[in-house]
């Protein structure tokens, strides 16, 4: 299994979407996508290349048509979420006290809220097999959210008892989720 991780840039949907499809131009064979967090959002659009196989959301956004991370976490509210402020730049930032506490969950540059209000125009899970690990203590995406997601979309899915970082918490088990999701979807 060959693996490899997309940096977003994080500026757009479209941005990282166009991200991950230059990544699957690069890949000889089927693909299965995996996303995490706000990557449940780019995995849902960048789903639809013809190479991806299958998708894996762990602790993510599954969104449907229409939707929007912005959408779903506000109607949806964790503690995390309502910590979270947008800047003069339109970028995403925690309040002081909660980025102090959390520094290690800081992304590594800019998010942008264009980024997390967009839409998914055309959602992949719905023509893709789907698989999708449940934080059920998660604390910046609702499980609820989570659980209604994997439901909708049909998914294979587990409920891990951690935080919104089950591929820490819980690595062995998340990687056997997805070399599983691999073997059943990539096959040819």
């Amino acid at each position: 299994m060959h693996v490899d991780a997309v940096q977003l840039p994080m500026t757009s949907l479209s941005d990282d979407v166009a991200t991950v499809n230059r990544a699957l131009a690069l890949e000889d064979g089927p693909v299965l996508l995996v996303g995490h967090s706000y990557g449940g959002e780019v995995i849902t659009e960048a789903g639809n290349d013809p190479n991806v196989a299958g998708l894996v959301f762990v602790a993510a956004y599954a969104l449907d048509e229409g939707e929007s991370a912005v959408s779903l976490a506000s109607a949806n509210p964790t503690p995390i979420v309502s910590e979270i402020r947008v800047d003069s730049l339109g970028l995403l930032r925690l309040t002081f006290t909660t980025s102090k506490k959390r520094s290690w969950q800081q992304p590594k540059g800019p998010w942008s809220a264009t980024a997390f209000g967009a839409p998914i125009a055309n959602p992949a899970w719905k023509c893709k097999p789907t698989w999708f690990v449940v934080a059920k203590n998660d604390r910046v995406i609702s499980p609820s959210l989570e659980e209604m997601g994997a439901r909708r979309m049909n998914a294979t899915t587990i409920a891990i008892p951690t935080s919104h970082v089950p591929m820490l918490a819980e690595p062995h088990r998340v990687a056997a989720f997805i070399e599983e999701a691999a073997e059943r979807s990539c096959k040819n």
